[in-house]
């Protein structure tokens, strides 16, 4: 009697890992790389040479004149995927303000930080900036993932200017790329614009 139920709950409990562990991971793996090969694989980018540099959906530090930089990152020592996240310093938090300087008796260890204060005074020095001018948000802040892919497109008209000298190029070119890079609103209502910066760059350096 008691061996009825035993066996019933093998039988389920073997259905339930074949439908659940193998049969439809294998189903959504099918239908990822036919209908979606491209996001299945990573969403990865290639240079000119036809290698891989990295994915649409990671930002990626880039810190020479000649290139459209990305958001600030907090993950890690900065854009590292292992260790993605942000601050989690809080909006009265003096850190997070003005920053902090290294400990010179951990000289194994950075401490430093800099503020968004500091961020801000070095985004308007790169893009000859007034002191005082206005800079979007995502200039001076760093994302909750470290890992942001795009950066809004004021941010990337401030650079503009800096971008195109450092190449030797026309301006109006150099903003038809932004624009080709541009994405825009889900169905014209949801998210906000935004340009990809992998995308951007790789996209400069195929038009030099």
């Amino acid at each position: 009697m008691t061996t009825l139920p035993i066996r019933a709950a093998l039988v389920l409990t073997l259905l339930f890992v074949a439908v659940t562990g193998l049969a439809f991971p294998a189903v959504v793996w099918a239908v990822g790389r036919v209908a979606f090969p491209e996001q299945a694989a990573g969403s990865l980018l290639r240079d000119a040479d036809g290698r891989v540099v990295g994915s649409k959906l990671l930002g990626q530090n880039f810190s020479r004149p000649e290139y459209f930089h990305p958001r600030p990152s907090a993950a890690g020592a900065g854009y590292d995927a292992a260790s993605s996240g942000g601050t989690n310093l809080g909006p009265t938090s003096d850190k997070l303000v003005h920053g902090i300087l290294d400990d010179p008796r951990t000289k194994d260890v950075d401490e430093s930080f800099l503020g968004f204060g500091d961020v801000a005074k070095r985004y308007r020095e790169e893009n000859g900036l007034a002191a005082d001018a206005w800079i979007p948000a995502d200039a001076a802040t760093r994302s909750a993932s470290g890992l942001d892919p795009d950066i809004s497109p004021g941010n990337a008209e401030l650079q503009l200017a800096r971008v195109a000298k450092a190449r030797g190029l026309d301006a109006g070119h150099v903003r038809r790329l932004v624009a080709a890079h541009t994405g825009e609103r889900w169905l014209g209502l949801v998210g906000e614009p935004r340009v990809n910066v992998l995308e951007l760059n790789l996209a400069l350096d195929r038009a030099k």
